[in-house]
Protein backbone atom coordinates (compact mmCIF):
# COMPACT_ATOMS: atom_id res chain seq x y z
CA UNK A 1 0.00 0.00 0.00
CA UNK A 2 1.01 3.61 -0.87
CA UNK A 3 1.82 5.65 2.02
CA UNK A 4 0.51 9.46 1.44
CA UNK A 5 2.31 12.59 2.12
CA UNK A 6 1.08 12.82 5.25
CA UNK A 7 2.13 9.22 6.53
CA UNK A 8 5.56 9.51 5.29
CA UNK A 9 6.20 12.80 7.27
CA UNK A 10 4.79 11.13 10.45
CA UNK A 11 7.16 8.79 9.60
CA UNK A 12 10.35 10.53 9.56
CA UNK A 13 8.59 12.70 12.80
CA UNK A 14 8.84 9.36 14.60
CA UNK A 15 12.15 8.16 13.14
CA UNK A 16 13.57 11.31 13.70
CA UNK A 17 12.28 11.27 17.63
CA UNK A 18 13.95 8.61 17.68
CA UNK A 19 17.59 9.20 16.49
CA UNK A 20 17.66 12.15 17.96
CA UNK A 21 16.72 10.51 21.45
CA UNK A 22 19.53 7.74 20.70
CA UNK A 23 22.20 10.35 19.84
CA UNK A 24 21.41 12.33 22.96
CA UNK A 25 21.98 8.98 24.89
CA UNK A 26 25.37 8.42 22.90
CA UNK A 27 26.50 11.77 23.90
CA UNK A 28 27.86 14.71 22.50
CA UNK A 29 31.33 13.49 22.22
CA UNK A 30 30.75 10.06 21.10
CA UNK A 31 31.80 9.46 17.62
CA UNK A 32 28.50 8.42 15.78
CA UNK A 33 26.92 11.15 17.37
CA UNK A 34 29.51 14.07 15.55
CA UNK A 35 29.27 11.93 12.42
CA UNK A 36 25.61 11.75 12.46
CA UNK A 37 25.06 15.66 13.75
CA UNK A 38 27.03 16.82 10.75
CA UNK A 39 24.89 14.71 8.20
CA UNK A 40 21.68 15.36 9.74
CA UNK A 41 22.39 19.26 9.82
CA UNK A 42 23.43 18.95 6.01
CA UNK A 43 19.94 16.71 5.05
CA UNK A 44 17.76 19.38 7.38
CA UNK A 45 19.73 22.55 6.20
CA UNK A 46 19.12 21.57 2.40
CA UNK A 47 15.32 21.14 3.15
CA UNK A 48 14.87 24.93 4.76
CA UNK A 49 16.85 26.02 2.37
CA UNK A 50 14.70 25.09 -0.49
CA UNK A 51 11.73 26.13 1.57
CA UNK A 52 13.49 29.29 1.59
CA UNK A 53 13.90 29.14 -2.31
CA UNK A 54 10.41 29.05 -3.63
CA UNK A 55 9.00 31.33 -0.75
CA UNK A 56 9.60 34.93 -2.35
CA UNK A 57 8.52 33.68 -6.02
CA UNK A 58 5.49 31.89 -4.80
CA UNK A 59 4.33 34.79 -2.48
CA UNK A 60 4.60 37.46 -4.34
CA UNK A 61 2.41 35.01 -7.38
CA UNK A 62 0.11 33.56 -5.20
CA UNK A 63 -0.99 36.89 -3.78
CA UNK A 64 -1.17 39.15 -6.77
CA UNK A 65 -3.30 36.21 -8.75
CA UNK A 66 -5.44 35.56 -5.88
CA UNK A 67 -6.73 39.48 -5.28
CA UNK A 68 -6.33 39.85 -9.20
CA UNK A 69 -8.65 36.95 -8.93
CA UNK A 70 -11.41 38.95 -7.45
CA UNK A 71 -12.17 41.04 -10.55
CA UNK A 72 -14.15 38.16 -11.61
CA UNK A 73 -16.98 39.38 -9.03
CA UNK A 74 -16.37 43.10 -9.53
CA UNK A 75 -20.36 43.28 -10.50
CA UNK A 76 -21.50 42.29 -6.91
CA UNK A 77 -20.31 45.78 -5.51
CA UNK A 78 -22.37 45.59 -2.51
CA UNK A 79 -21.72 41.92 -1.71
CA UNK A 80 -18.08 42.09 -2.69
CA UNK A 81 -17.44 44.71 -0.03
CA UNK A 82 -19.95 43.10 2.59
CA UNK A 83 -18.11 39.99 2.61
CA UNK A 84 -14.45 41.32 2.49
CA UNK A 85 -15.48 43.30 5.32
CA UNK A 86 -16.76 40.37 7.66
CA UNK A 87 -13.81 38.25 6.22
CA UNK A 88 -11.29 40.88 7.36
CA UNK A 89 -13.52 41.48 10.73
CA UNK A 90 -13.39 37.94 11.59
CA UNK A 91 -9.90 36.97 10.66
CA UNK A 92 -8.56 39.99 12.33
CA UNK A 93 -10.51 38.55 15.59
CA UNK A 94 -9.04 35.03 15.12
CA UNK A 95 -5.73 36.76 14.99
CA UNK A 96 -6.00 38.54 17.93
CA UNK A 97 -7.29 35.87 19.92
CA UNK A 98 -4.55 33.52 18.84
CA UNK A 99 -1.65 35.94 19.68
CA UNK A 100 -3.39 36.95 22.88
CA UNK A 101 -3.37 33.27 23.83
CA UNK A 102 -0.33 32.09 22.84
CA UNK A 103 0.64 35.90 24.97
CA UNK A 104 -1.50 34.76 28.12
CA UNK A 105 -0.14 30.68 28.07
CA UNK A 106 3.60 31.64 26.74
CA UNK A 107 4.09 27.87 25.40
CA UNK A 108 7.78 27.26 24.79
CA UNK A 109 8.40 30.04 27.54
CA UNK A 110 12.41 29.29 28.55
CA UNK A 111 13.49 26.40 26.29
CA UNK A 112 15.73 28.58 24.48
CA UNK A 113 16.92 25.59 22.08
CA UNK A 114 20.24 25.47 20.56
CA UNK A 115 18.96 24.73 17.08
CA UNK A 116 17.77 28.71 16.94
CA UNK A 117 20.92 30.18 18.77
CA UNK A 118 21.90 32.33 15.59
CA UNK A 119 18.39 33.26 14.89
CA UNK A 120 18.04 34.52 18.91
CA UNK A 121 21.85 36.18 18.50
CA UNK A 122 21.52 37.97 15.23
CA UNK A 123 18.04 39.32 16.59
CA UNK A 124 17.52 42.89 17.55
CA UNK A 125 14.40 44.50 19.28
CA UNK A 126 15.11 48.01 18.79
CA UNK A 127 12.61 50.44 21.34
CA UNK A 128 11.17 53.38 19.81
CA UNK A 129 8.09 55.79 20.76
CA UNK A 130 4.40 54.70 18.47
CA UNK A 131 5.52 57.88 16.42
CA UNK A 132 8.55 56.29 15.38
CA UNK A 133 7.05 53.04 14.85
CA UNK A 134 4.15 54.65 12.57
CA UNK A 135 6.82 56.05 10.60
CA UNK A 136 9.09 53.15 10.78
CA UNK A 137 6.08 50.57 9.86
CA UNK A 138 5.37 52.94 6.76
CA UNK A 139 8.71 53.26 5.72
CA UNK A 140 9.12 49.59 5.52
CA UNK A 141 6.21 48.65 3.54
CA UNK A 142 6.57 50.26 0.40
CA UNK A 143 10.46 49.56 -0.98
CA UNK A 144 12.01 48.98 -4.51
CA UNK A 145 10.01 45.81 -5.90
CA UNK A 146 13.68 44.76 -6.85
CA UNK A 147 15.21 44.86 -3.96
CA UNK A 148 12.38 43.89 -2.06
CA UNK A 149 12.79 40.66 -4.13
CA UNK A 150 16.32 40.67 -3.91
CA UNK A 151 16.89 41.19 -0.14
CA UNK A 152 13.76 38.57 0.47
CA UNK A 153 11.96 41.68 2.23
CA UNK A 154 8.78 39.51 2.64
CA UNK A 155 6.40 42.96 4.10
CA UNK A 156 7.87 44.63 1.37
CA UNK A 157 6.98 41.73 -0.99
CA UNK A 158 3.01 41.61 0.57
CA UNK A 159 2.25 45.17 -0.05
CA UNK A 160 3.29 45.24 -3.33
CA UNK A 161 1.86 41.97 -4.47
CA UNK A 162 -1.60 43.17 -3.09
CA UNK A 163 -0.92 46.71 -5.02
CA UNK A 164 -0.09 44.88 -7.72
CA UNK A 165 -3.55 42.39 -7.61
CA UNK A 166 -5.64 45.57 -7.41
CA UNK A 167 -4.18 47.11 -10.52
CA UNK A 168 -5.25 43.79 -12.40
CA UNK A 169 -8.76 44.37 -10.93
CA UNK A 170 -8.82 47.85 -11.84
CA UNK A 171 -7.26 47.56 -15.67
CA UNK A 172 -9.67 43.84 -16.29
CA UNK A 173 -9.04 42.59 -19.66
CA UNK A 174 -6.74 45.63 -20.52
CA UNK A 175 -3.96 43.51 -18.71
CA UNK A 176 -4.99 39.95 -18.68
CA UNK A 177 -1.48 39.10 -20.70
CA UNK A 178 -0.04 40.28 -17.27
CA UNK A 179 -2.23 37.92 -14.87
CA UNK A 180 -1.86 34.52 -17.31
CA UNK A 181 1.66 35.48 -17.24
CA UNK A 182 1.89 35.70 -13.31
CA UNK A 183 -0.86 32.40 -12.84
CA UNK A 184 1.39 30.27 -14.87
CA UNK A 185 4.32 31.85 -12.67
CA UNK A 186 2.09 30.28 -9.77
CA UNK A 187 1.65 27.09 -11.49
CA UNK A 188 5.22 26.52 -11.93
CA UNK A 189 5.68 27.80 -8.24
CA UNK A 190 3.40 24.92 -7.09
CA UNK A 191 5.15 22.37 -9.30
CA UNK A 192 8.52 23.29 -7.27
CA UNK A 193 6.60 23.69 -3.95
CA UNK A 194 5.48 19.76 -5.00
CA UNK A 195 8.59 18.24 -5.59
CA UNK A 196 10.27 20.07 -2.39
CA UNK A 197 8.00 18.37 -0.35
CA UNK A 198 8.99 14.70 -1.45
CA UNK A 199 12.00 15.85 0.75
CA UNK A 200 9.99 16.97 3.48
CA UNK A 201 10.14 13.30 5.81
CA UNK A 202 14.23 13.40 5.39
CA UNK A 203 14.24 17.37 6.39
CA UNK A 204 11.52 16.63 8.83
CA UNK A 205 13.73 13.77 10.37
CA UNK A 206 17.05 15.28 10.18
CA UNK A 207 15.88 18.46 12.18
CA UNK A 208 13.84 17.10 15.21
CA UNK A 209 16.61 14.61 15.12
CA UNK A 210 18.96 17.72 15.70
CA UNK A 211 16.47 19.24 18.31
CA UNK A 212 15.96 16.43 20.57
CA UNK A 213 19.71 15.05 20.41
CA UNK A 214 20.66 18.58 22.13
CA UNK A 215 17.37 19.15 24.39
CA UNK A 216 15.62 17.44 26.97
CA UNK A 217 12.15 16.41 26.70
CA UNK A 218 10.38 19.65 27.81
CA UNK A 219 10.04 20.59 24.51
CA UNK A 220 7.36 17.94 24.12
CA UNK A 221 5.77 19.26 27.02
CA UNK A 222 6.00 22.69 25.53
CA UNK A 223 4.59 21.14 22.08
CA UNK A 224 2.11 19.27 23.72
CA UNK A 225 0.93 22.52 25.82
CA UNK A 226 1.10 24.92 22.17
CA UNK A 227 -0.97 22.29 20.80
CA UNK A 228 -3.71 22.49 23.90
CA UNK A 229 -3.74 26.37 23.50
CA UNK A 230 -4.52 26.11 19.42
CA UNK A 231 -7.18 23.87 19.31
CA UNK A 232 -8.76 25.40 22.83
CA UNK A 233 -8.45 29.20 21.06
CA UNK A 234 -9.95 27.84 17.87
CA UNK A 235 -12.99 26.09 19.46
CA UNK A 236 -13.55 29.63 21.31
CA UNK A 237 -13.26 31.35 18.20
CA UNK A 238 -15.52 29.08 16.81
CA UNK A 239 -18.44 28.41 19.20
CA UNK A 240 -18.30 31.84 21.02
CA UNK A 241 -17.03 34.63 18.52
CA UNK A 242 -18.23 33.49 15.58
CA UNK A 243 -21.70 32.88 16.73
CA UNK A 244 -21.71 36.29 18.15
CA UNK A 245 -21.10 37.77 15.42
CA UNK A 246 -23.71 36.07 13.45
CA UNK A 247 -26.16 36.61 16.59
CA UNK A 248 -25.25 40.45 17.03
CA UNK A 249 -25.81 40.95 12.91
CA UNK A 250 -28.94 38.72 12.31
CA UNK A 251 -30.40 37.37 15.54
CA UNK A 252 -30.33 34.14 14.68
CA UNK A 253 -28.82 31.48 17.78
CA UNK A 254 -25.93 29.68 17.91
CA UNK A 255 -27.91 26.77 17.74
CA UNK A 256 -30.20 26.82 15.12
CA UNK A 257 -27.18 27.70 13.10
CA UNK A 258 -25.15 24.69 14.23
CA UNK A 259 -28.10 22.42 13.37
CA UNK A 260 -28.08 23.55 10.25
CA UNK A 261 -24.40 23.92 9.35
CA UNK A 262 -23.35 20.19 11.08
CA UNK A 263 -22.84 18.25 8.13
CA UNK A 264 -20.57 20.80 6.68
CA UNK A 265 -18.69 21.07 10.08
CA UNK A 266 -18.27 16.96 10.34
CA UNK A 267 -16.82 17.16 6.46
CA UNK A 268 -14.64 20.12 6.71
CA UNK A 269 -12.99 17.66 10.16
CA UNK A 270 -13.03 15.01 8.72
CA UNK A 271 -11.21 16.16 5.17
CA UNK A 272 -9.03 18.85 6.39
CA UNK A 273 -9.69 21.00 3.28
CA UNK A 274 -12.21 23.67 2.84
CA UNK A 275 -12.45 23.09 -1.17
CA UNK A 276 -13.54 19.41 -0.85
CA UNK A 277 -15.98 20.64 1.67
CA UNK A 278 -17.58 23.03 -0.89
CA UNK A 279 -20.28 21.35 -2.38
CA UNK A 280 -21.84 20.36 1.22
CA UNK A 281 -21.31 23.73 2.75
CA UNK A 282 -23.19 24.90 -0.43
CA UNK A 283 -26.28 22.71 0.29
CA UNK A 284 -26.43 23.54 3.94
CA UNK A 285 -26.09 27.20 3.69
CA UNK A 286 -28.84 27.17 0.74
CA UNK A 287 -30.91 24.91 2.19
CA UNK A 288 -31.22 24.40 6.18
CA UNK A 289 -29.78 28.18 6.71
CA UNK A 290 -32.05 29.90 3.71
CA UNK A 291 -29.12 31.94 2.34
CA UNK A 292 -29.85 32.54 -1.09
CA UNK A 293 -28.03 30.76 -3.88
CA UNK A 294 -26.58 33.87 -5.61
CA UNK A 295 -24.85 35.16 -2.37
CA UNK A 296 -24.25 31.69 -1.41
CA UNK A 297 -22.69 30.71 -4.93
CA UNK A 298 -20.42 33.78 -4.47
CA UNK A 299 -19.70 34.24 -0.55
CA UNK A 300 -18.46 29.89 -0.29
CA UNK A 301 -16.49 29.67 -3.18
CA UNK A 302 -14.14 33.13 -2.56
CA UNK A 303 -14.48 32.12 1.54
CA UNK A 304 -13.33 28.49 0.84
CA UNK A 305 -9.93 30.52 -0.79
CA UNK A 306 -9.78 33.97 1.01
CA UNK A 307 -11.54 33.32 4.58
CA UNK A 308 -9.44 31.00 6.84
CA UNK A 309 -10.19 32.23 10.68
CA UNK A 310 -8.61 29.03 11.59
CA UNK A 311 -5.54 29.16 9.68
CA UNK A 312 -4.46 32.90 10.69
CA UNK A 313 -5.49 32.44 14.02
CA UNK A 314 -2.83 29.18 13.98
CA UNK A 315 -0.17 30.84 11.93
CA UNK A 316 -0.25 33.99 14.50
CA UNK A 317 0.10 31.81 17.68
CA UNK A 318 2.94 29.74 16.19
CA UNK A 319 4.80 32.61 15.40
CA UNK A 320 4.81 33.75 19.30
CA UNK A 321 5.21 29.85 19.99
CA UNK A 322 8.40 29.72 18.18
CA UNK A 323 9.57 32.99 19.33
CA UNK A 324 9.27 31.65 22.72
CA UNK A 325 11.51 28.32 21.72
CA UNK A 326 14.51 30.72 20.21
CA UNK A 327 14.05 33.24 23.43
CA UNK A 328 13.28 36.27 21.21
CA UNK A 329 11.10 38.44 22.58
CA UNK A 330 8.80 40.24 20.43
CA UNK A 331 7.85 43.87 20.35
CA UNK A 332 4.23 45.18 19.35
CA UNK A 333 5.80 46.26 16.33
CA UNK A 334 7.00 42.93 15.20
CA UNK A 335 3.42 41.53 16.51
CA UNK A 336 1.47 43.89 14.14
CA UNK A 337 3.53 42.64 11.51
CA UNK A 338 2.83 39.21 12.53
CA UNK A 339 -0.94 40.02 12.16
CA UNK A 340 -0.49 41.62 8.74
CA UNK A 341 1.40 39.05 7.28
CA UNK A 342 -0.72 36.24 8.55
CA UNK A 343 -4.02 37.75 7.55
CA UNK A 344 -2.37 38.19 4.17
CA UNK A 345 -0.62 34.58 3.93
CA UNK A 346 -4.26 33.14 5.14
CA UNK A 347 -6.04 35.49 1.81
CA UNK A 348 -3.44 34.48 -0.50
CA UNK A 349 -1.99 31.20 0.25
CA UNK A 350 -3.05 28.23 -2.49
CA UNK A 351 -5.33 25.76 -1.20
CA UNK A 352 -2.75 23.36 -0.87
CA UNK A 353 -1.17 22.00 2.38
CA UNK A 354 2.61 22.13 0.91
CA UNK A 355 1.53 25.41 -0.19
CA UNK A 356 0.78 26.26 3.97
CA UNK A 357 4.06 25.13 5.15
CA UNK A 358 5.96 28.00 2.86
CA UNK A 359 3.09 30.72 3.75
CA UNK A 360 4.20 29.34 7.70
CA UNK A 361 7.73 30.72 6.45
CA UNK A 362 6.59 33.83 4.94
CA UNK A 363 4.90 34.51 8.69
CA UNK A 364 8.45 33.57 10.52
CA UNK A 365 10.91 35.16 8.33
CA UNK A 366 8.98 38.55 8.31
CA UNK A 367 10.11 39.34 12.10
CA UNK A 368 13.27 37.16 11.55
CA UNK A 369 12.41 34.13 13.06
CA UNK A 370 14.10 30.62 12.06
CA UNK A 371 12.63 28.65 9.14
CA UNK A 372 14.06 25.82 10.93
CA UNK A 373 10.89 25.74 13.26
CA UNK A 374 8.67 23.87 10.41
CA UNK A 375 10.39 20.84 11.80
CA UNK A 376 8.71 21.46 15.02
CA UNK A 377 5.08 22.31 13.05
CA UNK A 378 4.56 20.14 10.12
CA UNK A 379 4.55 17.14 12.40
CA UNK A 380 1.41 18.28 14.04
CA UNK A 381 -0.24 20.00 11.20
CA UNK A 382 -2.27 17.91 10.02
CA UNK A 383 -3.55 17.22 13.99
CA UNK A 384 -4.37 20.98 13.72
CA UNK A 385 -5.40 20.92 9.98
CA UNK A 386 -8.77 19.35 11.47
CA UNK A 387 -10.06 22.11 13.94
CA UNK A 388 -8.88 24.72 11.94
CA UNK A 389 -10.15 23.71 8.52
CA UNK A 390 -13.96 23.48 10.27
CA UNK A 391 -13.97 26.95 12.09
CA UNK A 392 -12.76 28.25 8.04
CA UNK A 393 -15.62 26.59 6.97
CA UNK A 394 -17.66 27.49 9.95
CA UNK A 395 -16.58 31.22 9.21
CA UNK A 396 -17.75 31.12 5.62
CA UNK A 397 -21.64 29.60 6.12
CA UNK A 398 -21.48 32.76 8.97
CA UNK A 399 -20.29 35.09 6.50
CA UNK A 400 -23.26 34.03 4.09
CA UNK A 401 -25.87 34.95 6.91
CA UNK A 402 -24.17 37.92 7.55
CA UNK A 403 -23.78 38.76 3.70
CA UNK A 404 -27.26 38.26 3.00
CA UNK A 405 -28.56 40.90 5.88
CA UNK A 406 -26.78 43.65 4.83
CA UNK A 407 -26.12 43.32 1.46
CA UNK A 408 -28.92 41.90 -0.15
CA UNK A 409 -31.53 43.81 1.02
Amino acid sequence: MKIGLNGQIFLGAALGVGLGVGLARLGPEAQLTRHGMYLLGLVGTLFVDLLKMVLVPLVFTSIAVGVANLRLHSQLHRVWIATLSFFVLSMALAILLGLGAAIWFEPGKGLNLELFRDASQGFTAKQMSFAEFIASFLHGLFVNPFAALAQANVLAIVVFALLLGIALVVGGERYRNILLLLQEGLELMLRLVGWIMRLAPFGICALLAQLLATQNMALLHSLAQFIAVVVGTTLLHGCVVLPGLLFLATGMSPLKFFRGSRAALVTAFATSSSSATLPVTLRCVEQHLHVKPGIAGFVVPLGATVNMDGTALYEAAAALFVANLAGIELDLAQQLIVCFTTMVAAIGAPGIPSAGMVTMVMVLQAVGLPAEAVAILLPIDRLLDTVRTMVNVEGDMVGCLVVQRFAAG
